[in-house]
């Protein structure tokens, strides 16, 4: 299916039983809410998807279920973040036999690949594959930075296509699109800043609360891409406290709070996250009830 690398992309949590097997009952009810409020494709096997405690065929079998459940309304984009090169290569090879729309790749994880290093490893990738990508660069959470020189020549290969910016500097989408124009689509990788990039000229936004939030956070893509600004920005103030909980190292643990305190998922995680306790469950929980009590109409959207 092809890829526009536009719009709302939740990076979709992982369901578990309390034992920690695959809950799929709830992850098809998260999934199926999701399409409802009209996101535009959906990543599978994130850092928010817990991929770091999923068995390779685990993965697999959630991005299967995903694609059965969009029916090939939205396109399905599976993660890759390796240690090895061709750990990556091979889980591209097998994303495209199982029939994903895309990839989201990260640079190496476990090493600091320096410029060519890292830029070898996407090419190898882009080499083995015929599913465009989508570049993950987050340096504050992943050390490596891709720099402009660096897409220079990543964009090369024709299936390099959008990155997801996680860089904290809005100023980014700028310096992008006067390097690049619109070959490289640009998609809003942190929740609090989301907003202002679209404003800025993002093409999109991968989401976190959008797993607990799915139609205020298509109502904020849509209005501010048909110019309603100030109704947008109505629902990024109300949404802002609950956006900042997408930036910490319990996001997962803060997300999964959220989906429970909604309807449409379970605090359940796998160790060595451990679901949140005491005050510092109280005050994630306090955000949630605080917005829940004001959370304003989402306007009619066109």
């Amino acid at each position: 299916m092809e890829i526009f690398w536009e719009g709302i992309y939740p990076a979709i949590t992982t369901q578990f039983h309390k034992d920690g097997t695959l809950d799929f009952k709830t992850f098809d009810k998260n999934l199926k809410a999701q399409i409802d409020a009209g996101i535009h494709g959906v990543i599978v096997g994130g850092s928010l998807g817990e991929a770091s405690t999923l068995k390779y065929e685990e993965k697999f079998q959630i991005a299967e279920r995903t694609m059965e459940i969009c029916d090939s309304k939205i396109p399905v984009v599976i993660n890759i973040a390796e240690s090895s090169t061709e750990k990556a290569v091979e889980t591209a090879i097998d994303a495209q036999k199982c029939g994903a729309s895309g990839l989201m790749m990260l640079p190496p994880m476990g090493y600091k690949a320096d410029s060519r290093e890292t830029v070898a490893h996407f090419k190898a990738v882009a080499e083995s594959t015929d599913l465009p990508i989508l570049v993950y660069n987050n340096p504050v959470d992943y050390t490596i930075e891709v720099t402009l020189d660096m897409f220079e020549e990543l964009i090369e290969h024709d299936n390099i296509q959008a990155v997801k910016d996680s860089t904290r500097d809005v100023s980014n989408v700028t310096r992008m699109i006067n390097r690049f124009g619109d070959r490289i689509k640009i998609l809003c990788g942190v929740d609090t800043l989301a907003t202002e990039s679209l404003l800025m000229g993002a093409n999109g936004w991968v989401g976190g609360l959008v797993n607990a939030f799915p139609h205020e956070t298509v109502a904020i893509y849509e209005l501010v891409k048909s110019g309603r600004i100030d109704e947008a920005l109505i629902l990024h103030r109300w949404f802002l406290p609950l956006l900042e909980l997408d930036i910490s190292p319990k996001l997962v643990q803060n997300i999964k709070l959220a989906e429970a305190a909604t309807g449409l998922g379970a605090e359940n995680v796998r160790p060595p996250r451990l679901p949140l306790v005491g005050k510092e469950r109280e005050k994630v929980l306090q955000v949630i009830d605080d917005a829940l009590k004001v959370k304003p109409e989402i306007p009619v959207l066109s």
